[in-house]
């Protein structure tokens, strides 16, 4: 069979703006993938770990996602793409990264990752281009410019000097991804001599345009994890830039990078707890001994809890996804509390999933083992882990004392909107994503939550018991704002132990607030899903990670989502709030 981009989106049909749109596009692309645990599909979980042990791209499945026109998911409907939500995109996306992270990173989201300035900040021009490169199959990467506890991606810098005819750019990074193979490097550089939020412009860099000697291509960085993503450096030395490649003005790269980062963030999250239900599926298969068993004995906790945590995950990655859309000037402090909590979730549940596996966990021999080895190799190397989490830590840290003192219980809730997965919302406009300011809109939903559930407080089973649980986070949260109204404006003591772990505890309230919002918007369809269990599940997690006294559960509720981590295993269903049909 020949794969065409009609082939994943046939002429006709809708440019992405449904819910039902995404699905069906993530359902074709299912199917051109094939059964991740045949061992002789070149797509499954068996071959993608084959490469990734030879340190190489999977270069067949590469070309399947070339044929599917896949660089279209990143170019906005109004330049020819399928980019209208961040929610309907990483529904889109996730049968690419639930097989394998380094090929969602390598063939895929780092061009958005790159796009995401011009989207912003591109004159006509320049949004244009880049929608016809990535149109075409075109590949795009992003320079980062340095940042404070960097990683290897993070550290080292570029600077521009202005010249007559445009800029010099000067500099080295030795490990970029795609770095030897994208058709446009999309480059944050200093162009300020002081620190500040005017330090840094942004700039798009043709490489067949580079004149001899200006550029030099560095050697292939081996990492740890994302092993089948190539990654090397560049250094540049007086390379010519003109003046018609700054994107935006000069000085607005620390502005822009910090709307394209709420998006990453964001998209990242929802992505990456795909690949982690991978794991789960692993584990499942070993305790139950395949399809159609029941499981026993002490791994009924940590698989039943490890469900629990990745529906909150979910839950708080496409609350923030909608916000993208449904309130941009406000999304900016969830999209970096969504990306503190989230890998920390999925870490924890790669460590309790791996008491489940035991040595089969690290088995790449077959296709049903081994994911949990390589997520835990990936995951740090995707920026989920210690840089991923100083980032998000400095963005949430200096406004505690703010929302403390003028947003915690006194805001009005979010629209109920925000919490519908099947609602309409506005497309995605990187245009309007704010980056300061905009209070606090999900401390306002935790504590609607909790007063529509007050009346069940106290009463036996799991709706009271949510009841309980609902009304400990708003007392937390209270006490959050007598501490963080003591917080200095500034200082070094921002930086301390004692303001991080505040920003950790307020993460987990609006963990909660998340999940409150996404069981309360539930229809119905989903009887497990509208039912409690699982939110007090995940609920009693959230707390016992943040100090929130816990109650005890009542019967059944362990059980009930036990039950339905087994039906959704038996026939082939996700792990996630949608929970459609990934394999056969």
């Amino acid at each position: 069979m020949t794969t065409t981009a009609e082939t994943i989106h046939p002429p006709g049909t809708p440019s992405g703006r449904t819910a039902a749109d995404a699905f069906a596009r993530a359902a074709r692309l299912e199917a051109l993938l094939g059964d991740p645990y045949d061992p002789a599909n070149p797509h499954g979980l068996r071959a993608l770990f084959a490469a990734d042990a030879r340190r190489v791209p999977p270069a067949e499945t590469e070309s399947l996602l070339a044929g599917t026109g896949l660089g279209a998911e990143f170019v906005p409907a109004v330049h020819g793409g399928r980019l209208t939500r961040a929610d309907l995109l990483v529904r889109a996306l996730r049968p690419v990264f639930r097989r394998d992270v380094a090929l969602g990173f390598g063939y895929g989201i780092t061009s958005l990752f790159a796009a995401g300035a011009v989207w912003a900040a591109g004159d006509a021009r320049q949004r244009q281009d880049v929608a016809d490169l990535l149109l075409r199959g075109g590949r795009a990467t992003i320079l980062h410019h340095e940042l404070a506890h960097a990683n290897a991606i993070l550290r080292h810098e570029f600077s521009a000097r202005a010249t007559a005819r445009g800029y010099r750019l000067d500099g080295r990074k030795d490990v970029i991804i795609n770095a030897a193979r994208a058709d446009l490097q999309v480059v944050y550089a200093r162009t300020g001599t002081a620190r500040g939020p005017r330090s840094h412009s942004v700039f798009l860099l043709d490489p067949r345009c580079a004149p001899p000697g200006s550029v030099r291509h560095l050697p292939r960085v081996e990492l740890p994890g994302m092993r089948g993503a190539l990654f090397s450096g560049l250094e540049f030395t007086g390379a010519p830039v003109p003046a018609g490649a700054l994107v935006g003005g000069t000085g607005d790269g620390v502005g822009l990078a910090l709307r394209v980062f709420q998006v990453n963030r964001s998209v990242i999250c929802g992505l990456v707890t795909a690949a982690a239900g991978t794991v789960l599926d692993a584990a499942v298969r070993s305790a139950a001994g395949g399809r159609g068993a029941t499981v026993t004995g002490r791994r009924r906790a940590p698989l039943a809890g490890v469900f629990a945590d990745l529906l909150a995950a979910d839950a708080m990655s496409m609350v923030v996804l909608r916000a993208l859309s449904l309130l941009p000037d406000r999304a900016h402090l969830f999209a970096a509390a969504v990306k503190y909590v989230v890998p920390d979730l999925l870490r924890e549940g790669l460590q309790e999933l791996a008491t489940v596996l035991g040595a089969r966990g690290f088995d790449h021999a077959g296709p049903e083992h081994g994911a949990l080895d390589k997520l835990v190799r990936d995951l740090p190397v995707a920026g989920l882990g210690h840089a991923g989490s100083a980032s998000c830590q400095a963005v949430l840290v200096p406004q505690l004392r703010g929302l403390a003192e003028r947003s915690w219980f006194a805001e009005d809730e979010p629209p109920s909107g925000l919490f519908r997965a099947d609602g309409e919302l506005p497309d995605l406009d990187y245009r309007l994503l704010g980056i300061a300011g905009g209070g606090d809109f999900m401390a306002a939903s935790l504590v609607g939550s909790a007063a529509r559930l007050a009346g069940a407080r106290g009463a036996p089973g799991a709706r009271g018991a949510l009841a309980g649980l609902a009304e400990a986070f708003v007392t937390e949260l209270r006490a959050l704002r007598e501490q963080c109204r003591r917080l200095p404006a500034s200082g070094t003591a921002l930086a301390g132990p004692a303001a991080l772990v505040l920003a950790d505890r307020y993460t987990g309230v609006v963990a909660a607030a998340a999940v409150l919002g996404v069981w309360e918007g539930q229809d119905g369809t989903d009887p497990f899903l509208a039912g409690p269990a699982w939110a007090v599940l995940a609920l009693s997690r959230l707390a016992g990670r943040i100090g929130v006294p816990v109650p005890t559960l009542p019967a059944g509720v362990q059980e009930e989502v036990l039950g339905e981590l087994l039906r959704r295993q038996r026939a082939g269903l996700g792990y996630d709030l949608d929970a459609v049909a990934h394999t056969p």
